[in-house]
C-alpha cells in the first residue's frame, strides 16, 4: 500500500509540474508581440531613421579576407590558367567583347555601345591590375562582375586577355620554322 501511495504521489507531483511549465511558457508570448519592421521602412529606433543599417567601416564577410586575397599575387601562367581563362571569358566576357576580344560581341549587334578593343595600344599597355580593377568595380558602362566572377577566375580571364593581345599583335616571322610553316600552310 505504501508502494502504491509513493507511485501515485510521484505521478501527481510530475503532472503538476508539467501542467505548470507548459502554462507558464504558453504566457511567455512575448517574442511574438515585440516590435520588428520590414527592411525599407521607417524605425525610430536608429538616429537616421532607416531600419537597413550599413554595416561599420572595416567590417568583412565572413571568408571574404581569404577570398579576396587570392587577388595579391599573379598566379603563375600555365595551361590549365588559360584554358581556365578561356573558359570563363567565353561565358562571361565575350557577349560584349568577342571571341577575339576587338569588342565585336553579339550585344554590339543589338545596340549595346561598343567596348574598346583590347589590342588597342593603351589596353596592351595597361597593368594586369587594370584589367582586375574593370573586372571588380567595371567600366563606362560595364557594370562589376566581382560577384559573377570569383578572385581566382579574374587573373585566369586577364591572362586569356593578354594571350588575345599577343595573338593579334604577334610577328609571323618570330614564330619558329615548323609553327610558321604550319601557318603559312592554312587556307
Amino acid at each position: 500500500m505504501i508502494t502504491y501511495r509513493w507511485r501515485h504521489d510521484v505521478r501527481y507531483w510530475v503532472g503538476l509540474c508539467l501542467t505548470a511549465s507548459i502554462l507558464a511558457l504558453a504566457g511567455c508570448d512575448q517574442m511574438a508581440r515585440q516590435p520588428r519592421a520590414d527592411a525599407q521602412e521607417a524605425s525610430q529606433f536608429f538616429p537616421d531613421g532607416k531600419v537597413n543599417q550599413a554595416p561599420p567601416l572595416g567590417t568583412v564577410a565572413r571568408g571574404e579576407l581569404a577570398r579576396e586575397a587570392v587577388l595579391a599575387r599573379r598566379p603563375p601562367l600555365t595551361a590549365a590558367l588559360l584554358a581556365r581563362g578561356e573558359e570563363r571569358y567565353r561565358i562571361n566576357c565575350m557577349p560584349c567583347h568577342g571571341l577575339a576580344g576587338d569588342g565585336l560581341g553579339t550585344v554590339v549587334n543589338r545596340g549595346f555601345p561598343q567596348p574598346p578593343d583590347f589590342a588597342e595600344a593603351r589596353l596592351r599597355q595597361a597593368p594586369d591590375r587594370h584589367f582586375l580593377e574593370v573586372i571588380e568595380h567595371g567600366y563606362g558602362v560595364m557594370y562589376s562582375y566581382a560577384a559573377r566572377v570569383a578572385p581566382a577566375d579574374r587573373w585566369a580571364i586577364v591572362a586569356h586577355i593578354r594571350s588575345l593581345q599577343l595573338a593579334r599583335h604577334a610577328v609571323a616571322a618570330a614564330l619558329p620554322l615548323a609553327d610558321r610553316q604550319a601557318l603559312e600552310a592554312q587556307p
